[in-house]
């Protein structure tokens, strides 16, 4: 079993796998997020965690990323590559850009609040 060594890291980025999530690309998400990290030399900046489902299918596939708590929506390949580069860079991607934990906002245009839990 291998060990990160999280010392240096500053984004841990959790690729939900889940089933609808897997049905909008979540394999080839993840994959892609993973190259991007890899070209850029950001293995140490950046850890990533395959998830199971997070309660946002409507939104499939989707990012978090920590510790910021910002969840992004309808990743592709692409924008899961320009995710690491945003991230590198300091910068979000606000077009994504669903929920904030920090201003605890759902962010504008077609998403949806969901339903409460219960």
């Amino acid at each position: 079993m291998t060990t990160w060594n999280l010392q240096d890291t500053q984004h841990h980025l959790l690729i939900c796998n889940g089933g609808s999530c897997m049905k909008h690309l979540g394999e080839e998400v993840t994959q892609a997020i993973r190259e991007e990290i890899k070209s850029l030399d950001a293995n140490g900046q950046i850890h990533t965690t395959r998830t199971r489902c997070n309660g946002r299918c409507t939104d499939a596939c989707v990012v978090i990323a920590y510790p910021e708590g910002l969840w992004y929506k309808e990743m592709t390949p692409e924008l899961g590559k320009r995710l690491v580069r945003k991230l590198v860079a300091k910068e979000t991607m606000e077009e994504q850009l669903v929920y904030s934990f920090r201003d605890r906002l759902i962010a504008s245009g077609n998403s949806v609040a969901g339903i409460n839990k219960t």
